[in-house]
């Protein structure tokens, strides 16, 4: 998961460490989800939408400098593929109500359409079965109709510490 500013699946498990213990208010906190949301997150403009119990939203802005082609205007895959993989990792937070060190395991993502220029892209992430070393979770990243997808996506995650 990229929130705290690893920047490639996967890289952020020293800083779900420095979270570990932390309670899902806290968590949910603005000015804790402000420092998770450092460095490459905070980079493209993930902010958070709303969380429940075995789900998170998150959303980036459109910006030009996260387009494939700035004579199009469309968004590269980057910053999508950023926002599931972080959405999807705060979904595992609020399922188990803990923040655990993991890794993306497997992170499969379906692209139904381009996304559009000048629209924000919004992904939820629902956590839907956890084991003791893995976490499966389903996403789908839209640019303001959930029913109306610019991608889908099955992720495993693996915990990498306690």
């Amino acid at each position: 998961m990229t929130i705290g500013g690893g920047g490639a699946p996967g890289a952020c498990a020293d800083a779900s460490s420095a979270y570990a213990g932390t309670t899902m208010t806290e968590l949910f906190d603005s000015s804790s989800l402000k420092r998770l949301m450092d460095g490459h997150a905070g980079e493209i403009g993930l902010r958070r939408v709303d969380h429940g119990d075995d789900w998170a939203e998150l959303a980036f802005d459109y910006d030009p400098r996260l387009a494939m082609n700035a004579a199009n205007g469309v968004l590269a895959s980057g910053p999508i593929i950023s926002l599931i993989d972080s959405a999807s990792g705060l979904a595992i937070a609020a399922k188990i109500k803990a923040v655990r060190p993991m890794a993306t395991l497997d992170l499969r993502i379906d692209y139904v359409r381009a996304a559009p220029p000048g629209r924000a892209i919004t992904a939820r992430a629902t956590c839907y079965k956890v084991t003791r070393s893995v976490a499966f979770v389903r996403c789908v990243a839209h640019d303001g109709d959930p029913a109306d997808p610019i991608a889908h996506s099955l992720a495993t995650f693996f915990f990498t510490g306690d």
